[in-house]
Order: C-alpha cells, then structure tokens, then sequence
C-alpha cells in the first residue's frame, strides 16, 4: 500500500478535518466572539479543499483511479464532481447563515464548524469504496445534521424538527446497517469489487433483502417517496440556512453515494435494482407535485419541491448508463444554485421587526415592495419548473434524454407530464409575488451576503446559465465515465 498517495487521494479530507479541529478548539477558547472569523475560515478551507477536488478530478485518468488505503476510498472524477458540488453549496449557506442568527442572538461559532465536518463526512461518502467507509462518512454527516437542525434553542420547531431528524434519521441509518450487514454475509466482503464479483451471477433471496434494505436506507438520505415524510416537517422546523443546507448539499452526496452504489458494487444484475429506482422516480414526481399544491407555507413548498426533482435525477440513475449518470450529475449542478437561490431569497423576506415572511399571504405583491427580489424568485421558480430558454430546462432535457437512449420512452413521457402538473406550485409563486394585492408588512433590508447568493444564483439559471453547458457536460461526462472504468 502506497501510504503517500493515500494520503494525496484523501487530501480535501484530511484538511478539512484538521482545519475543523483547529476551530473547534478556537471556537471553544473564545466563544461567540470570532465567530465571524471562524465562519470565513471554514469557508476558505472549503474553498480549498474544492479546488483540490478540482485537481484531482482534472488528474484521474483510466490508470489513475486515486484508490487510497487499500480499496477504502477512491477519489475519482466521479467523487471530485460531487465534491465541488457539496462544497461550493457548502460555502453558500455559510455565507447566508450570519445575520439570521445575528438577529435572535444565537449565532456560536461551533456553527461552520459543525457544518465543516459534515462536509468531511460528505466527502468520505461520495469517495467510499466500502462499506465501512460509507458508514463512518454518513454518520458523520448525519451527526452534524441533526445538531444543525435544532441549533435555534429557542424555537420548539427547531427543536422538533432535530427530534424528528434524529428518530427518523437513526432508524434510516439502522435499516441501512442491517442492510449492509446482509450484503456483507452473502458476498464475503465490504468491498465494492468483491461483492460485485460475488453477485455477478444474481442475487439470491436473502442477498436481495439486503439490497433492498440499502436502497431503502439510502432513499430516505435522499428524500425519495416512500421514505420522504420527514422532509417536510424538518425543512419547515429547521432554521432556513440549514434548511438551505439540507435541500443542497447532503442531497448530493446522497444521489452520488446511491448511484456508485447501484453502478458498481450492484451493477451485475441491474435489473434487480432498476424497477426499485424507476418506481422511486416516478412517485417521487409525482408525491411531490401533487403534495405542494395545498401548502400555504414557503418552506413547505420547497420541501416538496426537493423530493419533486430527486425524482428526475432518479431517472438518470434508473438509465443505467453513462449517458444516465452524466445526466444525472448536471441536473445536481444546476438543482443546487436553484435550490440555495430559492432559500436564499426566503432570508430575504423578514419585516422590520426581524420575522420571517414564511406564508404566501406573506409574499403577496412583492414585485411592488422589493422588486429585485421578487423577479430574482421568478426566475429561479420557472428554472425549477423547467420552463425554457431557463437553465433548468437543459437539467430536465438531458435526464429525458438519457431515458429515451436507454429505452425508457414510458417513463420519459411519464415525467413529461408530471413536469407539467409540477409546475402549478411555482406559477403560484408568480402569481402571488406579482398579481396579488400587496400586504401592508414592509420588508428589512437585505445583507450583502445574500444579495450575493441571489443574484448569483439568478444569473446560473438564467438563459446565461447556457453557457456553462459545455464544461459542464464535459466535466459531467468524464466523472460519468470514470463509474464505469473497470477496475
């Protein structure tokens, strides 16, 4: 085992763990009184470390595959992408994050550090090659959750959304455990490569329930119907900067972890595990569609929003090619500046007294009290519906594309038509923002920082977002391609 290039391939690991060490003991010599120092810290340690996944990625070869620690972790372009997807919305939400808790006093600067570690346990999970790897990184990460999730102390839904997130969180995670303990009893092996080569003559019974249980464990990491209940309640409990979190981030390491999991260790009987992904998809569409039609609260909307798009990067994942996965990971490229743009926005909209604007009602006529906003949300509800020449579209179109290459014309057209009904909820986002009779609450002024976000977040989904669409297809295609390299 070559120890040093071991330590290269986990190189934006073991950085952001020393750098999280080092704050934390920071943090705990001086309080609340750096916390503004720690925050930008942690950011650039992310940034680093993004660059670094950057290089690395841009170094993997068919030769180079980055295997670190004897077949524990592998730092190929297919983590690398991931990697800068996670980080960079990581970056994001700290940015956001400050003034929100500024304003009820409760902002510590144990804050980025808990984030700068879920971002290590992110990182492992995307990198995983095992399963005693992928654990330790998802319960790292889930750890850090679950504390975010109830960092308002003061507010019981706070507090009930890091209960809910916990319990619902542990059983998930127990699932999964048990799941893996079966794939590991029936193929000989932690290993993706070994247990590939053991199932490559088919599952039998008992190896079929373990992979069913992996499946179900993983679907709940990525809000996919039938193991989406928490979603909701959880992102309306939790502050909006973690809920901005939550809806980005640890969504991709999810997909990512999910997909390497069915392509490589399962990718010998596709079949076995197709049908589970294709109806995930389709009811994750459709749930959460139809689900948001009746919510009145922002929040709650975007919640099912979340599991109405994880239902379309499933159907790149159900393709089964490399076509499927490209797809799948520039729908993530482009779900993520939507997704914090979106949330972005929500910390936006707070009155003057410093509540939140959390309703429709709330919303109303706010094209004539801050149009900047109002048009800035526009563009990022008709993106996440898929309305073109928007940058959302090109996520929606390459997903659909890659279904039809492999045949899936059913469930292409499927989601066609639930597009369609999905988009009622953001239109409604229009209507209300634009054609309802204002409120008389007026709106606080806005931070630097989320202007920042905003706007940024605006002009990627935006018709200039179609620039981008030659580095990141190609960068896409190569991650996608570096799954499929024999090892």
């Amino acid at each position: 085992m070559d120890y040093t290039a071991s330590l290269y391939a986990t190189g934006a690991e073991i950085g952001l763990s020393i750098a999280g060490l080092i704050l934390l003991l920071v943090s705990a010599w001086t309080g609340t009184r750096y916390a503004r120092l720690v925050t930008i810290l942690a950011a650039a340690a992310l940034f680093g470390a993004m660059i670094f996944s950057g290089h690395l990625m841009a170094e993997s070869t068919a030769e180079l595959t980055g295997d670190a620690f004897g077949g524990l972790f592998r730092a190929d372009a297919f983590a690398g992408f991931a990697k800068i997807l996670i980080y960079a919305a990581t970056i994001a939400c700290l940015v956001v994050t400050p003034k929100f808790f500024d304003a009820r006093r409760q902002y510590r600067s144990e804050y980025p550090v808990l984030m700068l570690f879920g971002a290590v346990g992110m990182g492992m999970m995307v990198s995983a090659v095992d399963l005693l790897t992928l654990y330790i990184g998802l319960e790292l990460s889930s750890l850090a959750s679950y504390v975010l999730a109830s960092f308002a102390r003061d507010d019981m839904r706070s507090s009930e959304a890091g209960l809910k997130y916990f319990i619902l969180g542990a059983l998930a995670s127990g699932i999964l455990l048990y799941g893996m303990s079966l794939v590991y009893g029936f193929a000989g092996s932690t290993n993706y490569l070994a247990i590939r080569i053991a199932f490559a003559d088919g599952f039998g019974t008992g190896a079929m329930f373990g992979v069913v249980f992996v499946l179900a464990g993983l679907a709940f990491k990525v809000s996919a119907v039938p193991f989406h209940m928490w979603t909701p309640d959880v992102y309306e409990g939790a502050p909006t900067p973690v809920t901005a979190f939550f809806a980005s981030a640890p969504k991709v390491a999810a997909v990512v972890v999910l997909a390497r999991m069915a392509l490589d260790p399962f990718a010998g009987q596709i079949a076995s595990w197709q049908q589970i992904v294709i109806f995930a998809a389709l009811a994750s569409i459709v749930v959460g569609a139809l689900g948001a039609i009746g919510q009145n609260s922002l929040k709650r909307v975007l919640a099912y929003s979340s599991i109405n798009n994880v239902g379309f990067i499933l159907i790149g994942l159900a393709a089964a090619s490399a076509a499927g996965a490209s797809a799948m990971l520039v729908y993530l490229a482009i779900y993520v500046p939507m997704t914090i743009g979106s949330f972005a926005a929500l910390l936006m909209l707070r009155d003057e007294d410093g509540n939140a604007l959390e309703t429709f009602d709330d919303i109303a006529g706010l094209v004539t009290r801050r149009p900047a906003i109002a048009w800035s949300l526009l563009l990022l509800m008709f993106s996440l519906a898929g309305i073109p020449p928007l940058f959302g579209f090109w996520g929606k179109f390459v997903v659909f594309q890659a279904a039809v290459e492999a045949d899936m014309i059913a469930l292409a057209a499927i989601g066609i038509a639930a597009s369609v009904i999905g988009a009622f909820y953001y239109l409604k986002f229009v209507k209300v923002m634009f054609f309802d009779d204002r409120t008389e609450r007026g709106i606080a002024t806005s931070p630097a920082g989320h202007w920042a976000v905003l706007i940024l977040a605006a002009v990627i989904v935006s018709p200039l977002g179609y620039l981008l669409t030659q580095p990141l297809g190609a960068w896409a295609d190569r991650a996608a391609t570096s799954l499929f390299i024999p090892v």
